[in-house]
């Protein structure tokens, strides 16, 4: 829910450095509310994770920021559950946020332990985040600078991590089975998806290197997945050129083209099937916002520069797009993208926004 590319390159990953000593149950401080405290928040409100900061921002689709909240340094990415509590991953820990009231409910700290707590795309802590179905456990990739990263399960109604798993380096995103029963993490410097049982927390590693691998200096990486409903394989866009399609329990991986032909990062399916995938391009005659048919046909939106994640509404019809880039060039804003028609507008939304859920 949250991208660089090349190790030093200054290419997206939405990253920073988590300073958890090891308690995993939420201390009584954490996140607190900042402005728009206690005011009800209406259906269709956004709420993105400010990556530039330490607050998540609430935004009105039509009039932009209403209000924030106190997360913790460099929030990352978000989950959202059924109860209307949002989970966000920051470089201190997981922190928990009463969106309908727009408060904070404290912070978990990580159990892995990954330096001093920094911004920036390479700082350690949370990074791609996810809830199992039934909401009752949350997944964190948490990255450990300079070497392989690390899945930590929390218990939601404890609020404390129960089990950590290693995974592959940098865990950009992390998704769920539609049932529940693997948890898939994707390593961006490790070219690979960690698939974990949710039950046994057993692991596997699958390659995911449509042009090989090509080490820590290479942009060719996997960066943000999704989970196709209709047959439980992980789509993982590349540069605008290929599309893995991942098996994962056979970890057999084909390759579909595609047409927008510039680097990709975030990603996500609307209610049809539609996929949707950021060109994240520093050059603003470049940018767009890929939309793929179920059936592999595509178009470009432009969007007129550097964009990282994107969200869409549960009709299908509009898509938001955050201008918080992992590399320079970012700025403090969303694209509203009106999908049928392809026509975009710009929107102010807290500071280098990244992570974007609806709520």
């Amino acid at each position: 829910m949250l991208a660089g590319c090349a190790a030093g390159d200054g290419d997206g990953d939405r990253t920073s450095a988590a300073a958890g000593p090891g308690a995993a149950a939420a201390p009584r401080g954490g996140p607190s509310a900042a402005a728009g405290a206690a005011v009800p928040t209406v259906h269709g409100t956004l709420l993105v994770a400010d990556f530039g900061g330490s607050t998540v921002t609430f935004v009105d689709p039509a009039r932009g920021p209403v209000g924030s909240v106190e997360v913790g340094t460099a929030p990352y990415g978000l989950a959202l559950g059924a109860d209307g509590r949002a989970w966000v991953a920051t470089a201190e820990g997981v922190a928990v946020v009463d969106t309908a009231t727009r408060t904070g409910l404290g912070r978990i700290p990580y159990r892995t332990r990954t330096g001093p707590v920094t911004t920036g795309e390479y700082r350690g802590g949370g990074m791609g985040i996810a809830l199992a179905p039934d909401g009752r456990r949350l997944y964190v990739g948490v990255n450990v600078p300079g070497g392989p990263g690390v899945l930590e399960v929390i218990d939601t109604a404890t609020r404390a991590v129960t089990a950590t798993v290693p995974v592959g380096r940098r865990p950009f995103d992390v998704d769920v089975a539609a049932d529940g029963r693997e948890v898939y993490a994707t390593g961006h410097d490790s070219y690979d998806v960690t698939a974990v049982r949710a039950d046994t927390l057993a692991a596997r590693r699958l390659v995911v290197a449509p042009y090989g691998e090509r080490g820590l200096g290479s942009w060719l990486k996997p960066h943000y997945a999704v989970v196709r409903p209709s047959d439980g394989r992980l789509l993982l866009p590349f540069e605008g050129e290929k599309l893995a399609v991942l098996d994962p329990g056979t970890g057999r991986v084909t390759v579909e083209p595609m047409t927008a032909d510039i680097h990709q990062h975030g990603a996500a399916l609307a209610p049809d099937g539609t996929l949707l995938v950021v060109g994240a391009a520093e050059d603003e005659d470049a940018a767009s916002l890929t939309v793929r048919s179920p059936g592999g046909t595509e178009r470009t939106i432009p969007l007129g520069g550097p964009h990282e994640d994107v969200a869409v509404t549960a009709d299908g019809r509009t898509a938001y797009v955050t201008g918080g880039f992992t590399r320079d060039g970012h700025w403090d804003g969303i694209t509203v993208v009106d999908l049928p028609s392809g026509t975009t507008r710009r929107l102010a939304a807290g500071e280098r926004p990244l992570g974007i859920v609806v709520l």
